[in-house]
């Protein structure tokens, strides 16, 4: 079969999947496989090479970065219940100004954020980016979801422990280690790059904000996010009272019609202002991950200067490195948030993870045609695009499964 026709049946396989997902709400992982096993079979791989490349490739993808992902997602989790993710884009406003916002959380979200499970990252950043749109000044909502939606696409492709990546890395055989090296100097000024470009283009009129925008929901999406103070403890909205008290100050508990008492109300406060934890310093909640990623660079580069130190080379292979990460965020964690909100945290990360796991190893390494020695050697020397389909394949099905849309 030529490779023309490879490829019209490939471009057929993929543009199903996204139909059976998007229109017909197909569950993703059974429209991957429809999709594979059409290819498959319309490659000339007949029903038992089809199903017995779809099922081994799924286990050979597991081994591979399996516990990479799950380790990186419980991680992100946990981060997500200290409620990390919002001081570090307040600190980023505070720090470089409203000005510079839009390529601060660009990186941020494309680099640092990326162990977070997209749709967690998406709901929690998302309000945070449209609050603070207005604070940039003209334009602010266009150029944060600009922002937004660049860091995220790249940050899941390019940057580990994005799910993509990790995936991507297994497929083409690249150590993790150079994976993250190469992929964070790509990434930086792709997403910089990328946003100015953006931003020149909507001061010449690309965009209209009483078109592009749609404020009906505004009231409502500015209270998400309130109730959670930055060590994941309750949070105030402006203008509203404590617990136990109405508008005016009184007390709101029992019958509640007689004014409280400076005996009552003073204990309340005393235990209140005792209830309130300082917050754990924003660095030393994401010194763990931080200290994982650069683990994981410093095999690399031991492995490209061939180096042999084996006590840096296992803490620098990535499962050990991300093992360290997850050890350490749960020690932090536990001290900003206390025990019972990180076992939560890791039973959420738990759930996301086996959904990441499956969406992956069906993703991708579902390409049977793609993954024929003799074709892919063949195409691969005379066109150099031929292994970034496989790739492709893989990021987009991951993406496309993990948005918000998906069932």
């Amino acid at each position: 079969m030529s490779d023309i026709v490879v490829l019209i049946n490939t471009a057929v396989a993929v543009l199903a999947t996204v139909v059976l997902i998007v229109r017909f709400k197909v569950n993703p992982v059974i429209s991957l496989v429809i999709g594979s096993v059409y290819l498959g079979l319309a490659a000339g791989f007949g029903v038992e090479k089809t199903i017995e490349t779809i099922t081994g490739g799924f286990g050979e993808i597991m081994i591979e970065v399996g516990l990479l992902i799950a380790f990186g997602v419980m991680m992100g989790s946990i981060l997500n219940e200290t409620g990390a993710i919002r001081r570090l884009v307040e600190h980023l406003l505070r720090v470089f100004g409203p000005k510079r916002l839009p390529y601060t959380m660009g990186l941020a979200i494309g680099t640092v954020l990326q162990s977070i499970f997209l749709d967690v990252l998406l709901v929690i950043s998302a309000p945070l980016a449209r609050k603070l749109a207005p604070r940039i000044g003209k334009l602010g909502t266009a150029r944060m979801a600009t922002a937004m939606a660049i860091a995220l696409e790249c940050g899941i492709v390019f940057m580990v422990p994005g799910v993509a990546a990790l995936a991507l890395s297994g497929l083409l055989d690249v150590p993790l280690g150079k994976m993250l090296l190469f992929g964070l100097i790509l990434i930086i000024p792709t997403i910089v790059i990328s946003i100015a470009i953006m931003t020149f283009l909507f001061r010449r009129g690309f965009w209209n904000e009483a078109k592009d925008e749609d404020h009906t929901f505004t009231a409502e999406e500015d209270l998400e996010g309130e109730e959670e103070a930055s060590d994941g403890g309750p949070r105030l909205a402006p203008g509203a009272s404590p617990p136990g008290t109405s508008p005016s100050g009184a007390a709101t508990s029992g019958t509640a019609t007689q004014p409280a008492t400076a005996t009552q109300t003073e204990p309340a406060a005393v235990a209140l202002a005792e209830r309130e934890p300082k917050p754990t310093p924003l660095p030393l909640l994401f010194a763990p991950l931080l200290t994982s990623l650069v683990l994981i660079a410093s095999g690399a580069i031991l492995e490209i200067f061939k180096i042999e130190i084996a006590p840096l080379q296992l803490v620098g292979e990535p499962v050990m490195a991300l093992l360290i990460g997850l050890i350490g965020t749960c020690l932090v964690a536990r001290y900003a948030v206390g025990q019972k909100r990180v076992e939560s945290a890791i039973t959420i990360g738990f759930k996301e993870s086996g959904q990441i796991l499956i969406l992956t190893g069906v993703g991708a390494r579902s390409l049977p045609p793609l993954q024929r020695p003799g074709w892919a050697i063949s195409w691969a020397a005379s066109s150099p695009p031929a292994p970034w389909l496989h790739s492709w394949w893989s990021g987009a099905s991951q993406r496309c499964c993990t948005s918000p849309s998906a069932p």
